[in-house]
Order: structure tokens, then sequence, then C-alpha cells
């Protein structure tokens, strides 16, 4: 009966222990809080996968931090008036913080002192703010777009010569740009970071600039204007986002070229879908631009709720993937 009594003993221990250590494996908070922090996030949309990925980030952050976490989020659908009208229902409903990624970089500030006026600290994910008062928002979370917009350019001034079509010279190359959202903060700074490389290579010429607006369907209408003005001038697309650069080479194949042979494709956010063009040979190099940013974010969600000070700039550490480590590398992509 005691070596029965104390098998059970044992027993109950390890339920117990496993119990707790299933508790701590559920349980993501950083510290423990009295009630609930209320966070009202609200996203551009899902105009990409890239987008979609950030989205899930978050809400699976969300998920894993329920315990100390409530989330409201809005889906603007690319418009930054349906922003501005969530950010307010957020403030009215006295959430604790709020945070979003601006569709395009100005016209916040009315909205924005509102929310310093109620006292709820604002954080900015993915993309940046042009605001006079910088007071407005605690932290900027996310890449760094300027220099994703000169590795795109680094990369082809250092590998053109040895990916470009053979009856092509270094003497002239003709780029066209697919630019993301126009006003957006990636597409502005991708913008200057590539023209910043190129300023000291002039025979790399950008023959055409069109906006697609970050997507596949906005790449291919405008690859197909550019295919139609230019022709075979074209030697290389650059791709703001992997989803236009993805509508380009349906674009190009159409038109009878081969992308990443005839025409020299790099782009920006390094999706799966980027990776499975480049093991298939249709696009040369993406730049990776992470969306997963919901650990940090509420990372610093719970440090602010505890008063403690956060870095102004938190930028994620990113890569550079030409098609020649792509197959290698797919299969570890979460997006």
């Amino acid at each position: 009966m005691k070596q029965f009594l104390k098998i059970l003993s044992l027993v109950v221990v390890v339920m117990m222990a496993c119990s707790l250590l299933i508790q701590s494996a559920e349980a993501q908070c950083k510290y423990q809080h009295e009630k609930k922090i209320i966070m009202g996030f609200s996203q551009i949309g899902a105009e990409s996968a890239w987008r979609a990925a950030n989205t899930d980030s978050i809400k699976a952050e969300a998920e894993k931090r329920k315990d100390c976490f409530e989330l409201k989020f809005s889906d603007a659908q690319q418009k930054q008036e349906n922003q501005i009208k969530a950010i307010r229902s957020f403030i009215a409903q006295g959430v604790d913080v709020i945070a979003f990624s601006p569709v395009v970089e100005s016209g916040w500030e009315p909205v924005l002192q509102e929310a310093k006026k109620a006292g709820i600290p604002v954080i900015l994910s993915d993309r940046a703010v042009d605001v006079q008062d910088e007071s407005l928002w605690v932290t900027f979370m996310g890449s760094d777009f300027v220099e994703e917009g000169r590795r795109s350019a680094k990369w082809l001034v250092e590998n053109y010569e040895k990916v470009k079509r053979e009856d092509k010279s270094m003497d002239e190359v003709n780029i066209v740009e697919l630019v993301g959202t126009v006003g957006s903060a990636p597409a502005n700074d991708r913008y200057e970071g590539f023209r910043e490389v190129l300023k000291d290579y002039p025979n790399f010429k950008i023959l055409a600039t069109q906006s697609a607006d970050f997507t596949r369907a906005g790449g291919k209408q405008v690859m197909e204007a550019f295919l139609k003005a230019h022709g075979d001038k074209i030697d290389v697309v650059y791709g703001h986002n992997d989803d236009s650069a993805l509508g380009a080479i349906q674009a190009i194949e159409e038109a009878g070229f081969k992308p990443g042979k005839d025409i020299i494709i790099v782009s920006i956010d390094a999706v799966r879908g980027a990776f499975e063009a480049m093991v298939e040979g249709k696009l040369n190099c993406t730049v990776e631009c992470s969306p997963l940013l919901g650990p940090q974010m509420f990372d610093a969600a719970e440090d602010l709720m505890q008063g403690k000070k956060i870095p102004r700039r938190i930028v994620t550490q990113e890569g550079v993937f030409p098609m020649e480590v792509a197959e290698e590398v797919l299969p570890t992509r979460k997006y």
C-alpha cells in the first residue's frame, strides 16, 4: 500500500509538472498583467502574399498571447479613410495601444493628435508616417525600405554581366520600374534607394516608371504597357514587390519573351511565390522584407504597458536571395 501511495504521489507530481510546462508553452506573455491589454490594429488590406503573411503573423501572435491580449483587428481595404475611421473607433473604445500599417505617409497628424490626447500610444508597423510632431508615435518597427532599394540596385550592378542575354552589352542597360502604392513609404523609399546606387552607374538607365500598386494584377497590366511602348529594348524589370514582379512575368511570357533570361527581374519581399519563380528560372533575385512582425509588435506593446522605454526604430534583419540559392532556401520559407 505504501509503495502504491508513493507511485501515486509521483504520478501526481509528474502530471502537475507536465501541466505547468503546457501552460508555460501556451502562455507567451512577457509579464504578469492585472487585466488584458486591448490592442487596436489597422491593417492596410490584403493586396499581396506579403500582406497576408503579415496579417497571419499578427493574428497568430495575438492568439498565442490571448491570456494577456485582446486584439481588435480592422482591414482598411487599401483606403486611408478607412484606417482613420478605424483609429477613431479604437480611441472611442478606449484601447490601451494602437498599432497600424499606414497606407500612405501623409495625412495622419489630426487623428494621431486625437490618440495622443486620449493617452493612447501608437506603434507604426511596417510603414512610417510623415508628421511634424514625432511624439505622435512611440516606435516604428519594420524594414529599411531605402536599403532594400539599394540592395536591389547593388545586386543588379554586380551581377548583370553574368545574367544578361548574350546579345546584350553592358554599354546601356534599360530598366523599367514597377512602383508600389503612390505615396506609401516603401514605394517612396525603394524608389530613392535604387536611384541612390544607380547614380554612379550612368549606363543603367530607367526607361519607365509606373505604379503597379503592389499587386499582381497591377504588375501584369503595367508590364503589358511597358512592352507595348518599349518592346525588346527592356533589359531589366525592377519590382517594388514580388507580387507585381510575378504579374510582370505573366505579361512577359504572353509577349513571347523569357523572363529571367531575355529580361532580368529583381524584386523585393522574398515570398514563397518569388522563390518558386526563381526555381523555374523566371525571376533572378528577390530582396527580403520580412512580414513576420507579430512577435515584435506584441513585445513592444507589453513593454509600453510596463512603462518601459522602447527603441524609436526597430529594424528587422533580412537578406538577399539570388536564383542560385532558391531551391535550397524554398523549403525553409514561412511565407
